[in-house]
């Protein structure tokens, strides 16, 4: 599979593309429904923004039937319970700027200029990254060329590799609960109880002692996780964190969390070859882009798509 399927950095398809230009006069789209996807409406100013976007990267597409397909993986995404929070939006929209050397005001300029709008370009970034997810979960399941332990340890072999190593982590799940009722009045609150306890955190072995007697906080036991399978959210900050140490906390949907490190060892297994072949892109693009191509037109065969 392509790296970008499995990257905890979620590196953007268009991240390649030169983005320089000159004053625009950003056009005036009137909005109105032109599709309606499984109840879903698409406008004309949301093609019209893809259609600036396609111009802004240089590329020939059509803007429709590429709205129709976003449409379709992200409902796929959240039916299977993939959420990607405005924070992750935004911070991966940070690190475009950052990464094509560029202020992010200038970023919010180009995009208003050119017709695209910061909106609809995080709105491009949420669909990439939940269909990223869902790609994943799919080629893991069994589609997509996967592999199983024997063959990815075989293949490793056959390229003149050795049997590869990986991290295996005893993990922990500290999770302090905000409703959503109540989160806009608590979550600050709750926030600094989360960083408080992380701070005393020295190992997996006294965190229900700690917390005892605190509202509303879960601790589960995560069990054993190699790296390749680490949540991408999680993954660089898991790896960055020493044994018995925690994770800086996160405001999630669920309230505020951090990880705790139990223990870590390396192991080489089958098992850990299969998970590294799959995460370092045992297949090549070709399978990649044939596996999204597949699944699309799955959706779109049971889609209810209907033109206005």
């Amino acid at each position: 599979m392509r790296k970008y399927l499995f990257s905890a950095g979620f590196a953007l398809l268009v991240a390649a593309t030169s983005i320089s230009i000159t004053a625009m006069t950003p056009p005036a789209f009137a909005s109105q429904i032109k599709y309606v996807v499984n109840n879903i409406p698409i406008t004309t100013g949301d093609i019209a923004h893809r259609a600036a976007f396609f111009k802004l990267q240089r590329k020939k597409g059509d803007a429709a039937q590429e709205m129709i397909d976003q449409t379709l993986r992200l409902a796929e995404a959240r039916r299977l319970g993939i959420r990607v929070t405005d924070q992750q939006v935004e911070a991966a929209y940070q690190r475009f700027a950052s990464n094509n050397k560029m202020p992010l005001a200038k970023l919010d300029a180009i995009m208003s200029q050119s017709g695209v709008t910061k909106e609809h370009f995080k709105e491009f970034i949420r669909a990439q990254m939940a269909w990223n997810q869902a790609l994943s979960a799919r080629y893991r399941s069994g589609e997509g060329g996967s592999v199983t332990e024997q063959d990815a340890v075989r293949r490793m072999l056959d390229k003149g590799g050795s049997k590869p190593t990986a991290m295996e982590y005893m993990l922990q799940q500290v999770i302090f609960v905000v409703p959503a009722s109540e989160r806009a009045s608590t979550l600050g609150k709750r926030k600094r109880e989360a960083d408080a306890m992380r701070a005393r955190f020295n190992g997996c072995n006294t965190t229900r002692e700690f917390a005892k007697g605190l509202i509303d906080v879960t601790v589960r036991d995560l069990g054993r996780v190699l790296a390749p399978q680490l949540p991408p959210d999680w993954a660089e900050q898991i790896k960055a964190t020493k044994v018995g140490g925690a994770t800086p906390t996160r405001e999630t949907e669920r309230g505020v969390e951090f990880i705790g490190i139990c223990s870590s060892r390396e192991v080489s297994d089958d098992k850990a070859a299969q998970m590294v072949f799959q995460a370092e892109g045992g297949s090549n693009d070709k399978d990649a882009d044939e596996l999204s191509k597949k699944y699309v037109e799955e959706l779109r065969k049971k889609a209810t798509i209907v033109e206005r």
